[in-house]
């Protein structure tokens, strides 16, 4: 037997085991939805966006799609609420420069709902700095219609 084999017991490796278990400490990643990203290869700010949300602790996944129309039909994003990236994160549709407090927000109270959407693409919004940030909704969607769900102005909530 190795140096090492050997001096492992059976009590050291019972204790080892037991504080794996009670250890309140796990990886992050446990509690994080990983979030898929439908995106343009082309496009800069869908790049911005995913750096926003990796930034705020997320697991992204981002599939370039040259024809997004279709993933956006087949998630439910009215045609008035389409922007220029679409992504799924645990049951929900997030369309456009949805800041990931608000995606944090929405994963937390779990509303009925399709999803949330940030339409067009406000100067300020995560993915779209660059300019004096303007206010802009967060709306959230679903087949009982739109709603506020959060307002903000560049990465900051205002409401």
């Amino acid at each position: 037997m190795s140096e090492m084999v050997r001096g492992v017991t059976r009590r050291s490796a019972l204790r080892l085991a037991a504080a794996f278990l009670v250890s309140p400490v796990y990886p992050t990643w446990a509690d994080t939805p990983r979030i898929l990203v439908h995106k343009d290869p082309n496009c800069t700010c869908c790049a911005g966006w995913v750096r926003h949300l990796e930034g705020a602790g997320f697991v992204v996944t981002a599939v370039e799609t040259a024809d997004l129309q279709p993933v956006k039909a087949r998630l439910g994003v009215p045609a008035d609420l389409a922007a220029c990236h679409t992504a799924e994160a645990d049951g929900y549709v997030l369309e456009g420069h949805v800041p990931a407090v608000a995606v944090r927000r929405l994963l937390k109270k779990r509303p009925t709902a399709t999803g949330l959407a940030v339409p067009g693409m406000p100067v300020g919004s995560p993915g779209m700095e660059g300019g004096a940030p303007k206010p802009y909704d967060v709306v959230l969607f679903g087949p009982s219609g739109q709603q506020t769900f959060m307002r903000f102005l560049g990465v900051d909530v205002i409401g």
